[in-house]
């Protein structure tokens, strides 16, 4: 809370002192960028996703399983590699390019709905598969037509979820910085993250970037409170355990529009990973800057999960114990998703300034600004268990005289071992793949994965840099598969 009030307060301060002109027309375009290029990726994403998540639900099939851990994968690659592979298929000298230009406007819709469509795909799966078998079973014996079963039986069990993905997704979108960074293609098509980076680094213009610091914390807390108040949940219903089986959709007019949706996803989500995966095969080549753009990354990976963990693990037992820390507790992992990374490096930037604290090492400030990253990923993790343990255990280690160091390694460790490496996992995976640190407070001796496929970017080693992309989502993929074994894992 300290962190974010450090990034906030100076950006307040000079809000309120300086004569911010709302009616600035670089403000007002920049602005009205952001949500327009949001909206329409929002749009498009729950659109696809939509016909894609009720084709999963209603169909199996072989290669169904696969399907959709395809498209958990979007999900889990570092921004920089993603957009490498898009850039690879779609670009002007890429192995679909020539159509149209990447670079605007249709380059950020396109890597949007890449992130995003699938996301929303499999967030409405989840609801979908929570409806039970005995629904499905009483509409085929009612004699239910498609469109019945999708008004009366589908509809209701995503309509209390949509607001929610809906808001995710437009959040997500307004604060994307390295999609917009590197697809942007100008002044014309920037967005408030981008612009207050823009504004600190290379025009030195404090008020600017406060005056778009401010919009943008406007807006994602607005967001914030509206997914607060509409994701209310899910529809409830009493079922059985029994097999989930599916009656309706067999028509040849269901089987094709299922179909013509999975394909129509699979051609979005597919090419761009093939493109990273054939790319980076053919041009990996270890060099002395990839091994240590790998060790940088790994170091800061871990440095991230480690503070991480110590916060959330004194958060989650004060929050165990007492119900007015856990709504202190609540304050700072929504503050910490609120206040967007451009709003906090602003304050810090400015603090910085006023006070010459620019003698501080630059992984410092990398390693803060990852961890209040990383922190609601990590505590949403461990809270609960922590929560759990302290119920079960806190009378039994107060009769036995258990405390501190002793409780943590006798009784706490063994009973919050696969939450706690879990919640590690997970913040080094969001420290790894993350571009916004690096790019805000990093330099010419800092280089991270991420940092250093931009680098091969931008001076056109597109091969190379599909090299390191290629080997940034292997280390990134095994994290993930890591954790996924972890969280599964039986005692």
């Amino acid at each position: 809370l300290t962190a974010v009030i450090a990034g906030f307060l100076p950006v307040l301060l000079i809000g309120i002192g300086e004569d911010l002109v709302p009616r600035d027309p670089y403000l007002l375009h920049v602005a009205g960028f952001t949500l327009v290029q949001a909206g329409l990726s929002t749009f498009l994403s729950v659109v696809l996703a939509l016909p894609v998540a009720r084709a999963l639900a209603r169909r199996d099939f072989a290669g169904r399983d696969l399907i959709v851990r395809l498209f958990t994968l979007p999900m889990a690659l570092p921004a920089i590699v993603a957009i490498l592979g898009i850039v690879t298929i779609y670009g002007r000298q890429g192995w679909l390019g020539g159509g149209f230009s990447l670079y605007g406007l249709t380059g950020i819709l396109l890597a949007h709905v890449f992130f995003n469509f699938p996301m929303a795909a499999r967030m409405m799966l989840t609801g979908l598969a929570a409806i039970p078998p005995e629904s499905f079973r009483l509409a085929a014996q009612l004699g239910f037509r498609d469109r019945d079963l999708w008004r009366l039986v589908e509809w209701p069990q995503l309509r209390t979820a949509l607001p929610g993905i809906v808001i995710l997704i437009f959040l997500l979108c307004t604060a994307s910085f390295t999609v917009v960074l590197t697809l942007g293609g100008g002044p014309a098509a920037t967005t408030l993250e981008v612009a207050i980076y823009q504004a600190l680094r290379f025009d030195f213009d404090p008020p600017r970037a406060v005056g778009l610091a401010l919009v943008q914390l406007a807006i994602c807390s607005a967001l914030a409170l509206l997914t607060h108040y509409s994701g209310g949940g899910v529809v409830t219903w009493q079922k059985l355990r029994r097999k989930s089986v599916r009656f309706g959709g067999s028509t040849f007019a269901a089987l094709s529009i299922d179909g013509l949706a999975l394909a129509i996803g699979l051609i979005i989500v597919l090419p761009p990973l093939v493109a990273v995966a054939a790319s980076g095969v053919l041009h990996m080549s270890i060099n002395g800057d990839l091994l240590a753009a790998t060790m940088t990354s790994l170091a800061i990976g871990i440095s991230t999960a480690i503070l991480s963990l110590i916060l959330c693990w004194a958060l989650a037992q004060a929050a165990a114990r007492s119900p007015q820390w856990a709504k202190a507790s609540g304050l700072v992992i929504l503050a910490g998703l609120i206040m967007p990374p451009a709003v906090l490096a602003t304050g810090w930037f400015i603090l910085a300034s006023k006070l010459s604290m620019f003698v501080l090492p630059a992984p410092l400030l990398v390693v803060a600004m990852s961890t209040l990253m990383a922190l609601p990923f990590a505590y949403t993790t461990l809270a609960p268990a922590v929560a759990s343990a302290a119920q079960q255990n806190d009378r039994l280690c107060a009769g036995l005289g258990l405390s501190g160091v002793t409780r943590f390694f006798i009784v706490d460790l063994p009973t919050v071992r696969k939450p706690l490496g879990l919640a590690f996992l997970m913040g080094t995976i969001v420290s790894l793949g993350d571009f916004t640190a690096i790019t805000l407070f990093g330099s010419q001796d800092l280089v991270t994965l991420p940092a250093l496929i931009y680098r091969q970017m931008g001076s056109y080693r597109i091969g190379t840099a599909a090299g390191t992309a290629f080997i940034l989502a292997l280390l990134t993929l095994g994290l993930v598969m890591l954790a996924e074994k972890w969280s599964t894992h039986d005692d």
